[in-house]
């Protein structure tokens, strides 16, 4: 029986992107490395993407509390705000939420980035060159996306705590040491290393999916818009997956 053709457009896009992944991997390990770019990459990825990280994450803890307040006051139960707030950003909402919004930005960026540089052939001009493009620019963007991503997600959710706690004391007033108190009292080791763990795949998606998207543009400035538009989508339901999988594993302990 004949697949469907979006079927098997599917599965040969997955297969390459899983052969896009494994040279990464061989060529992540083998010298020359590309350190300064390396490190501009960061600066460019992870620097550059605070404040719009910083303002998401402020304004995610803020309204989080506002709408959790009316229904524990109800209850009578108000007091543990900060507790619920901070299982909830910890352990879900700051590395999901956080993880879209990198996405969007950075994967589109790296997917029309790569993807203008493969229809004017820059490319290809690097290979001729004798430059390694797929070390310099592929390796270098997803390492970087890797390693930034987990550090912005931790100032995030540091940035939404502290926005949870100037919600509290709109109608309370509590000191931050308190606040803070409260909010780790009930995280666990389950809460924060699964959090932590899977922020690193996060980024990595993002990296290289961008990645993979810009380096095979085509159809000129056309294919450039559609590859930084498809880095973001599928990208976004890559978190999603990975996310469903990190629950499921970490709920085995």
């Amino acid at each position: 029986m004949r697949l469907p053709e979006d079927t098997r457009k599917f599965l040969y896009e997955t297969g390459d992107i899983a052969r896009f992944s494994m040279r990464f991997f061989q060529e992540a390990f083998h010298p020359r490395y590309e350190v300064r770019e390396f490190f501009h990459q960061c600066y460019v990825i992870g620097y550059q993407s605070l404040p719009l990280v910083a303002l998401t994450a402020f304004i995610m803890g803020f309204v989080l509390t506002m709408q959790l307040r009316p229904s524990l006051v109800i209850y009578g139960v108000e007091s543990m705000i900060p507790s619920m707030v901070g299982i909830a950003i910890v352990r879900e909402i700051g590395p999901v939420i956080t993880a879209l919004i990198f996405a969007g930005k950075i994967g589109s960026s790296i997917g029309a980035e790569l993807g203008s540089m493969k229809v004017t052939e820059q490319i290809d001009a690097m290979e001729v060159s004798g430059t390694n493009p797929f070390k310099y620019l592929v390796v270098t963007r997803t390492m970087a996306a890797t390693l930034m991503l987990p550090v912005l997600i931790i100032l995030g959710d540091a940035i939404s705590l502290y926005g949870s706690y100037l919600g509290v004391n709109i109608w309370d007033t509590t000191t931050l040491t308190l606040f803070f108190t409260q909010v780790f009292e009930f995280l666990t080791y389950i809460d924060l290393v699964p959090a932590f763990t899977k922020s690193f795949f996060f980024g990595f998606a993002v990296g290289i999916i961008g990645c993979y998207k810009g380096y095979h543009s085509e159809k000129g400035t056309e294919g450039v818009g559609s590859s930084a538009n498809s880095a973001v989508v599928v990208s976004s339901v890559l978190i999603f997956v990975i996310d469903l999988l990190a629950v499921q594993i970490s709920d085995l302990f």
